[in-house]
């Protein structure tokens, strides 16, 4: 899996030594086991149509397509 974004993230102590000892007690480093749950996480609910439907509800603007000069700006921001 490609990494996109590096991030720092705060969390309670005793959720850090939680995870801590989830990790160690699964053989693996605290990041890696992070990374898994995350991913397990997004897998179990990813689905395009309720991701879509989701972003509609909470960003109703999304919905608005872009006008032929906000595609003009996008096209040059992207260099095609």
């Amino acid at each position: 899996m490609e990494t996109l974004v590096k991030a720092t993230i705060d969390i309670p102590n005793e959720i850090f030594t939680y995870l801590s000892v989830k990790a160690k007690a699964s053989g693996i480093n605290l990041k890696k086991y992070i990374e898994d749950l995350l991913v397990k996480d997004v897998e179990e609910d990813l689905d395009d149509e309720r991701v879509y439907r989701m972003m509609a509800e909470k960003h109703p603007e999304g919905l608005t397509p872009a006008s032929d000069e906000e595609q003009e700006e996008f096209r040059k921001w992207l260099g095609i």
